[in-house]
């Protein structure tokens, strides 16, 4: 086999790499890596250990020629290259430019090529915006409302909705969860992202090295030529209930392993209580029946991090106190923090994450004031993780049905569950366009399967930016079921940039 990645610098492409060169069949992998400084030692390093196996190339994901070298005689591509937070809110341009531009070089690339390699596109959970405890379990084919001003997710749509709009031959999209890696909570204490987690925020916590490991399993079992019904599908990798967890008990793992809990080290009132994302995947076995990948658990893998990190254990010497004041209460200053979009009288962004700055201010610092989906309080918390006792979105038609089997009545149903239509009168395959219209008149072009299976609707009113979710909610039954989890009906602020890049509501004249 002959491999092109992206992505290996980062944490599910480092494990991806290594493993899929423990595969004998494998000829070389082709790396993409950036023009930054700590890529040249990497790519010394991988040249000493792989030799010939590895094949790199510099440059950037947006760029179409490299794009094309990258890929040109190859068997598969995994494209996991990917501008995260906090750096993607920090720097809008580089995720525009890797999460957007980047999906949409490499997948021309694939296309141009005869034959076509297989396509693997990485996707994330952030595409599903917020979740509470009304509906902590979602699927494919739920509705896609990236949160406010979450720039990373914004584009990671816009990218795989590309993805699905190419009609590729042979490709996949994983919507990768939550991910732990070793770096992690290093990586985490010098930014105010932590803060945007919301206590309830349901959370399925897969790790880099298993989601590394499932790269290998595709690639084995298809060169065995056992899976060939995989494709051409949407799959959620997630963890199963060993990596179900809310953001109050993720807190509790990682400040474990320095001696603390949430509760010590952190104020309630510091954390968002919406427009984060997460969820548990009620159909996150899909991927474990194909490919048995799920081998860690989150709390074991947070104690092998403290293993790995020794320094860490220091902070069960250090007064609690102490590490609350000097390595968390900083961080409420940091720009990205929501307690310094509250003092600045950020009216956008705390409207988004708490409902108002009025509301921000209120909350109370207290813990006993919390109700906690971790600690019971909407009822028994292992009932809740229960996907038995899941409460389902609907996606507005016959669900039961095989995707082979889709009609166009199903396609009517679908499309009038999104306050919209079809305007086509006959389908063609599943992942052939048709023309669909949406309840504010825009016609569009989108096969059934970006649809129905996809969760994609409108790419002129229903992907951001500007973020109007709440105006859509009043005319589209698909979004009002879980839109209204964490708003009040009568909220439908747009959120959007001024001229300047600033987070701001976007006044009535703007909004269309």
């Amino acid at each position: 086999m002959k491999i092109a990645m992206t992505g290996t610098s980062g944490n599910m492409g480092r494990e991806a790499l290594k493993q899929t060169l423990e595969l004998s069949q494998v000829e070389f992998v082709r790396i993409l890596l950036t023009r930054k400084k700590k890529n040249d030692k990497l790519a010394k390093r991988l040249k000493k250990q792989y030799g010939a196996r590895v094949q790199i190339l510099r440059g950037s994901v947006a760029d179409r020629e490299i794009c094309k070298k990258l890929v040109e005689g190859v068997d598969h591509v995994i494209h996991m290259a990917a501008v995260i937070p906090p750096r993607s809110d920090a720097d809008p341009a580089a995720s525009e430019e890797c999460n957007k531009r980047g999906a949409m070089a490499i997948v021309d690339a694939v296309k141009a090529c005869d034959p076509q390699p297989s396509y693997i596109h990485v996707s994330t959970v952030a595409l599903y915006g917020n979740r509470d405890e009304k509906h902590p379990f979602g699927r494919v084919g739920d509705p896609l409302l990236v949160s406010a001003f979450d720039v990373y997710a914004m584009h990671k749509l816009y990218g795989e909705r590309y993805c699905l709009d190419a009609e590729l031959k042979r490709f996949v999209v994983l919507r990768q969860t939550a991910m732990l890696y070793p770096e992690m909570m290093k990586q985490n204490i010098s930014d105010g992202l932590m803060f945007h987690t919301a206590l309830n925020a349901p959370l399925e916590w897969s790790t880099s090295r298993d989601s590394g490991y499932l790269i290998k399993r595709i690639l084995e079992r298809d060169d065995a030529g056992e899976i060939e019904d995989f494709w051409g599908n949407i799959y959620n990798i997630g963890a199963g209930v060993r990596g179900m967890e809310t953001g109050y008990d993720t807190f509790n793992d990682g400040f474990a392993i320095i001696g603390g809990s949430a509760e010590k080290f952190f104020k309630p009132n510091w954390l968002a209580t919406r427009n984060f994302h997460g969820l548990w995947f009620y159909d996150g076995d899909e991927l474990e029946k194909y490919f048995s990948y799920q081998r860690d658990g989150v709390h074991e893998y947070w104690k092998e991090i403290g293993k790995q990190h020794k320094i860490y254990a220091l902070g069960k010497c250090v007064p609690k106190g102490l590490i609350h004041f000097f390595l968390f209460r900083r961080l409420l200053k940091h720009p990205n923090s929501p307690m310094t979009w509250v003092k600045n009288g950020d009216e956008a962004r705390a409207k988004a994450t708490f409902g108002s700055l009025e509301a921000a201010k209120a909350l109370s610092p207290d813990w006993k004031d919390y109700k906690l989906m971790a600690k019971g309080d909407f009822g028994d918390y292992d009932a809740l993780r229960d996907k038995q006792n899941a409460v389902l979105l609907s996606h507005g038609y016959d669900e039961n049905k095989p995707m082979a089997d889709w009609t166009m009545e199903d396609l009517r149903a679908a499309a009038h569950f999104r306050g919209g239509e079809v305007v086509s009168e006959t389908m063609g395959g599943l992942y052939q366009k048709i023309t669909w219209k949406c309840h504010m008149g825009h016609e569009f072009a989108a096969s059934p399967f970006t649809v129905l299976r996809g969760g994609h609707w409108c790419p002129v009113c229903c992907q951001p930016d500007p973020w109007r979710f709440g105006k859509l909610a009043k005319d589209i039954p698909f979004f009002a079921q879980v839109w209204y989890d964490s708003h009040d009906k009568e909220d439908d602020a747009v959120y959007g940039y001024d001229s300047a890049g600033k987070a701001q509501v976007l006044p009535p004249e703007d909004e269309a």
